[in-house]
């Protein structure tokens, strides 16, 4: 093995900026994407979810197919899916940029996982809960908005910080779709550089930091609003 070298960092690319800011900007575009699609998944997943907990027949029987169907397809599939097949059925699609098209691809597969949390969290409660709301006036929907969710939510809180951290990772199939993040960075730094060890392990931290920092944020997070007695040390 020979010497490692981290000046390669230092070095030009070629088009005016050094290994190290293509490196910063391609974890900006790893961050920028797991954020968005953290929120489509977060909102979907959520409405997803509660529609699982309804009692209509129809409604849930639709929140169980969108579940099976994106749990089930491959993530990498889905994005091909997205950005090669989707913009030939719909073309308003096509003038969309491809970074939205990933996306909505990682945020509907992360919606999935998202809304098994929330059903299970909105099962955890006592069933008297709702029939409280209910009896005192309020309409099913005020009944999650005001009594469930709040509490819901802040059950699965430790889950769905597993889920914040597998989207950061997760983020790395836009390369496949010429989305220059992380890992795309990463292949094409290490073929112009042959220092393929240097790059990798920095391309590498960079993504423990990010999922690192997201774990101590969801911790304070859960800390300041765990529900005794229901959050890490059973009902």
């Amino acid at each position: 093995m020979g010497k490692w070298d981290w000046q390669v960092f230092l070095q030009d690319t070629g088009g005016g900026q050094t290994y190290l800011q293509w490196m910063l900007s391609a974890w900006g575009w790893t961050l920028l994407v797991a954020l968005l699609a953290l929120i489509v998944a977060l909102l979907v997943g959520s409405l997803v979810g509660i529609l699982r907990t309804v009692p209509n027949k129809a409604l849930v029987y639709f929140g169980e197919t969108w579940v099976e169907l994106f749990r089930n397809v491959p993530l990498l599939v889905q994005i091909f899916m997205w950005y090669h097949v989707i913009p030939t059925m719909f073309l308003s699609l096509r003038a969309i940029p491809s970074i939205w098209l990933v996306v909505f691809a990682l945020g509907f597969f992360t919606s999935a996982r998202v809304a098994e949390q929330v059903k299970a969290g909105i099962n955890a409660l006592p069933r008297g809960q709702r029939y409280a709301g209910l009896a005192m006036g309020l309409t099913l929907p005020q009944t999650y908005r005001y009594v469930l969710l709040p509490m819901a939510f802040r059950i699965i809180v430790p889950p769905l910080t597993s889920e914040s951290m597998n989207i950061i990772k997760n983020s790395s199939v836009a390369f496949a779709v010429s989305i220059t993040e992380l890992t795309m960075f990463a292949m094409q730094a290490q073929e112009e550089t042959s220092r393929g060890v240097e790059i990798y392990l920095a391309v590498t931290g960079l993504y423990f930091v990010s999922a690192f920092s997201i774990n101590r944020l969801a911790l304070f997070l859960e800390n300041r609003v765990k529900v005794p007695g229901m959050m890490g040390g059973g009902k």
